[in-house]
């Protein structure tokens, strides 16, 4: 059974950067799957990309968070594999393939360049929490890239801080990152709900460490999961708003 989150109760919201506040660059991505013969578009790629959440969680479940060439290949060929309608044919024509966008897409340390695409709502979202006196914390797996790319997305100046794992030296799942985080904002985890965008890592390690989990899952491809889920973070305002409206009644 799903334990319900105290809305009321919250005083600061733990946020992932990537798929939750920023994703990748959909029109690059299908840009250079359809140089390579492969029919796609960008909603095409966000769409695989939701789909395969899941089973990336899995798989990083089992083969740790740690960045790398590898991991993003991993990564994309998962993605590659849930295209629909199946234009990707073929175990070996994904693998190929997601070899040949590593190539192109993989730059250590410039992550920025990828992941640039701001989620319609997010500005919105976030400054809808702050004017209801949340505190916003960024706790991201990255290259150490996260607080760059938030500054030049416009969305820095909606947080108290940025824990990025390349930075602090922990990763999600382990719990190590969240206190961290807990520490650099000074609060305390009972106050904290934490979102993003895989099971393993996010729902899992924040409930490690104390806190509440909610999982972003933006087309309903989480099925079965023992959380809570929302499709994007204005769902969660929504939340938010009917908690505090309840309790002024």
């Amino acid at each position: 059974m799903t334990k319900s989150i105290p809305y009321a109760q919250i005083e600061t919201l733990f946020l992932d950067a990537g798929n939750t506040l920023v994703s990748m660059d959909f029109d690059w991505i299908a840009a250079e799957i359809q140089t390579r013969g492969v029919s796609c578009d960008p909603h095409m790629v966000r769409r695989a990309e939701a789909a395969a959440r899941p089973i990336v969680s899995h798989a990083f479940a089992d083969t740790g968070y740690v960045h790398g060439r590898d991991r993003f290949r991993l990564y994309l060929s998962k993605v590659l594999s849930r295209l629909e309608p199946a234009a990707v044919k073929g175990p070996e024509t994904v693998e190929s393939l997601a070899e040949e966008l590593v190539s192109v897409l993989w730059k250590p340390r410039e992550a920025n360049r990828l992941w640039r695409w701001i989620i319609p709502g997010v500005p919105d979202a976030l400054a809808a929490f702050r004017s209801m006196g949340l505190q916003l914390v960024v706790v991201s797996n990255s290259d150490g890239t996260a607080e760059r790319t938030l500054i030049e997305a416009d969305l820095r100046r909606y947080l108290t801080a940025v824990v990025d794992s390349d930075v602090v030296g922990f990763a999600k799942p382990d719990p190590r990152i969240f206190r961290y985080a807990l520490a650099a904002c000074g609060t305390h985890p009972e106050r904290v709900l934490h979102v993003g965008d895989m099971l393993h890592a996010d729902v899992e390690g924040a409930r490690r460490a104390g806190l509440h989990a909610l999982l972003l899952d933006p087309f309903d491809d989480w099925i079965g999961v023992n959380c809570e889920r929302i499709p994007d973070l204005g769902a969660l305002v929504d939340r938010f708003r009917a908690s505090r409206n309840a309790h002024t009644v």
